[in-house]
Order: C-alpha cells, then structure tokens, then sequence
C-alpha cells in the first residue's frame, strides 16, 4: 500500500470489478482507455492480480484517504510486446482538475524507483489526451517515440530513474 497526504493507493482485485466497470462506464473516462463489461473487468482484474504475484508491481485502486472513496487507478503496468513498465493514471472525471493523478502518479513512479530494477519507466498516452500529457509533463516524463497500442497510436514519454544523491 502507498500513501500519499490525500490518497491511498492499494493493489487492484477482482472485488474492485463493480467500481472499475464504474470508472470506465463514464463517456469522458473511456474516451482513451474504452469501456469495460463486467467479465472484461473480471479478466483484466485477474490479470493485474496476476502481474501483482508474478512481477511485484502492478495497477492500484486509488482511493481518497479521507473517505475511502474509490476515485481511479493508477500504477505501473508491464507490456511484454514493448518490454516496458509503464506508468498509467485513470480517475474518475470528478476527480479531474485537483491533482489526484499527479500525486498518485508520482508516488506509484518514487515506489517503483525504490522496489523495481527498472532504469525507467514509460508513459503511453492517445493521442489527443492533452490532460494526460500535461501530468506526464508535470512529473518530468520526455517524449520517446511514436507507437501503437491495442491499434491505437500512442505518444510514448519516459521517465528515467533518478540519479543517486550525493
């Protein structure tokens, strides 16, 4: 579990199917990361559930520390066609505009950094998703390259692991 002042971020389960349906069923969410049924959840949950017992990362249930209120998920997600983990942010469209992405986001990317072997991680954003790509700004990420994921083209960003402090 990560927290951060206003978040708590805890690895996604096949009990969070139901929010997660919710979370993507909203036209302005799925708009970039499409809509889920309730067994494309389930399969996509065991999955993450999965990368969670396999790799020792995965995506989390971001939820408002004050309530509990489950708001999106964010985490870092390994692609095997790229050999990649990349760092991905979804929230609920009334979470939008108050930082939760950029805070969940940049404590998911310190968690990484200090847990995984990884020299960087990456960002894969639709285009057209100005919002996402002005979180990846915000925590430093730089442009990589052009891609596809899932058939649909993708700017990709990186972020490379910090250097040591002296």
């Amino acid at each position: 579990m990560i927290e951060t002042e206003r978040l708590i971020l805890r690895p996604l389960r096949v009990e969070d199917a139901d929010a997660f349906v919710a979370l993507h069923s909203d036209d302005r969410v799925n708009r970039f990361v499409g809509a889920y049924s309730h067994q494309r959840a389930l399969d996509r949950l065991t999955a993450i559930e999965r990368q969670w017992a396999e790799r020792g990362h995965g995506l989390c249930a971001v939820e408002l520390k004050s309530s509990g209120e489950f708001i999106g998920r964010a985490g870092l997600n390994y692609w095997e066609i790229f050999d990649e983990v990349e760092m991905g942010w979804t929230l609920r469209a009334e979470a939008w505009g108050q930082g939760y992405a950029t805070e969940a986001a940049r404590a998911c990317l310190t968690w990484g950094f200090e847990t995984l072997d990884s020299a960087c991680f990456t960002a894969m954003i639709h285009h057209g998703n100005t919002p996402s790509v002005r979180v990846a700004e915000r925590l430093g990420f730089a442009l990589l390259r052009e891609d596809t994921l899932a058939g649909n083209p993708v700017t990709v960003y990186s972020f490379d692991r910090p250097a040591p402090r002296r």
